[in-house]
């Protein structure tokens, strides 16, 4: 996806103040029928350079071969493209390692401009959003993921307004669909048929 440099090294500025690491686009066809947008880049993320390659990705993967598609047909990206993160002591060890953590609210701003403009390159018939951060980020800021799962939304979108520092609606309608993060599942077990529930919806919508 071609960006603007000026914006891609004002959202690597950003983020320069929090604790995180890396920096990780997106990647998928443009423009794109159908977008996702997840969490953030984990530690295997940053490493390779790609949106989801990790366990989470593993789980993404099976979730697309359900609904009958590849990585090739959806546009991947995240609420915010560097890894954050946290130190934690190893288990039996007094030795510290990072560890992933959610984004806060200050980081998801700090790429709030990044993402506004990757959807509006992409045009997206369809975006996909995957797990609370996404929810907030672009539909509902104090909103709750597990009172919409699965629903398909035709609602204006959070765009962030640099000179108020602000988000504000878009003045057109998009259709989202919010599901669960796949990495949900490695927490929570119990949700598993909820996941594949809100799948097959989704196929049913498209």
């Amino acid at each position: 996806m071609d960006l603007p440099e000026e914006v891609v090294e004002r959202a690597k500025r950003n983020i320069e103040p929090f604790d995180t690491e890396g920096f990780v686009l997106g990647k998928g066809p443009v423009p794109a029928d159908i977008m996702m947008v997840g969490e953030a880049p984990g530690e295997n993320e940053v490493y390779d350079g790609e949106p989801f390659t990790g366990r989470a990705g593993k789980e993404l993967d099976k979730q697309l071969s359900y609904l009958g598609w590849t990585r090739e047909d959806v546009y991947i990206t995240s609420a915010v493209r560097s890894r954050p993160y946290k130190w934690e002591k190893r288990p039996n060890s007094e030795e510290k390692r990072k560890a992933n953590r959610k984004p806060n609210k200050k980081e998801v701003k700090a790429h709030a401009e990044l993402l506004d403009l990757q959807i509006e390159t992409a045009e997206p018939k369809v975006i996909l959003l995957l797990g609370g951060v996404a929810y907030q980020r672009l539909v509902d800021e104090k909103g709750k993921i597990s009172e919409v799962i699965g629903e398909r939304l035709e609602t204006p979108i959070l765009k962030y307004d640099r000179e108020q520092d602000t988000y504000i609606p878009s003045d057109e309608k998009y259709i989202v669909i919010p599901l669960y993060h796949p990495a949900a599942v490695f927490y929570n077990p119990g949700i598993r048929d909820s996941i594949y529930d809100s799948l097959d919806r989704l196929k049913s919508y498209l």
